[in-house]
């Protein structure tokens, strides 16, 4: 299974999709963060009142097959509109899942529903069954007082900051959860978490009671896949240990079986990563998992066979 939101998520599903083909992976179940409050999702949000649908959405699509079928269904399910209108921005998997909700009344069911539409290779479940907000304490935004905390709510808005985020929170603090997320993780033999924005789409499922309780306590071993590069507003001036770092420090009861690394973009981080997993009781695996076009994205097709790898030395 795995854990995120937005892009990371994305190529996360999407190379976890090829192992279904040839048994590496037998089932595959998302677990996507709903904390988003801008863009068409935020708009959806505001109205209705339902969990932001843009993570879900590219989740699904991620699961959707190489044929004819998953290829058209993926591109309509992300298809903006444009124009000058009031439809201007929002994507038709929005409208479609917000719709589903709306007829059918419960969020797990109608994203299921979803997903047979689709032919989806996987379950996409949504963290919480309510919308919730992030909050962050960032230094640096007082002029003369570099240290000082300032708070920041919303994800947008701390995906944007221009100081440092210290720490994160979720509000409410203690959310419902789908009794499928629990199982989920229960029962999983394996538990990726990231790639993705680090405060704002990966450790926010590390904060969620129910989650971190079934995380520290399941039996499936923990992958964590480190970005390629920091991220400018949220982890800027960030190396990979430091991510490591801040994970820890958030759920300190998670263990961690293997960090997964690309391996040009550690470069002479490498020496203080390898510190920081040793001190999580990790194994490192450093691979090459970074798209070949310039952007600090992963090739799908790349990180199946890094996963690959690690799930069979197991």
């Amino acid at each position: 299974m795995a854990l995120g939101g937005g892009h990371g998520l994305h190529a996360s599903l999407s190379a976890l999709r090829r192992l279904l083909d040839d048994l590496t992976v037998d089932e595959l179940t998302a677990v996507v963060t709903v904390a988003d409050n801008g863009g068409s999702s935020g708009r959806l949000r505001g109205e209705f009142g339902v969990l932001p649908p843009g993570d879900l959405r590219m989740a699904l699509a991620a699961l959707c097959g190489d044929d004819e079928w998953g290829d058209t269904w993926a591109r309509v399910l992300q298809h903006r509109f444009t124009g000058d209108g009031e439809m201007r921005g929002h994507v038709v998997g929005n409208l479609l899942i917000v719709g589903l909700w709306d007829l059918l009344g419960d969020h797990v069911d109608a994203l299921d529903w979803v997903g047979r539409l689709l032919g989806a290779r996987g379950r996409v479940l949504p963290m919480a069954l309510t919308p919730m907000d992030i909050t962050a304490e960032v230094r640096g935004l007082v002029p003369g007082d570099p240290d000082a905390l300032t708070s920041v709510r919303g994800q947008v808005e701390i995906a944007t900051t221009e100081g440092v985020i210290s720490s994160i929170a979720l509000e409410p603090h203690s959310p419902p959860v789908s009794p499928a997320v629990v199982s989920a993780i229960d029962e999983a033999d394996w538990v990726v978490l990231g790639p993705g924005s680090w405060f704002t789409s990966v450790l926010p499922h590390l904060l969620v009671p129910d989650l971190s309780a079934a995380l520290a306590s399941t039996r499936g071993r923990v992958v964590v896949v480190l970005n390629l590069a920091e991220q400018e507003g949220e982890t800027g001036g960030f190396g990979p240990a430091d991510h490591l770092a801040v994970l820890a420090e958030h759920a300190p009861a998670l263990a961690i079986d293997t960090v997964l690394a690309d391996r040009a973009s550690v470069g002479a981080d490498l020496s203080e990563l390898e510190e920081m997993v040793a001190a999580l009781g990790a194994r490192l695996v450093l691979d090459e998992v970074a798209a070949e076009d310039g952007t600090a994205r992963h090739d799908p097709e790349k990180l199946a066979a890094a996963y690959e790898r690690i799930f069979r030395a197991g």
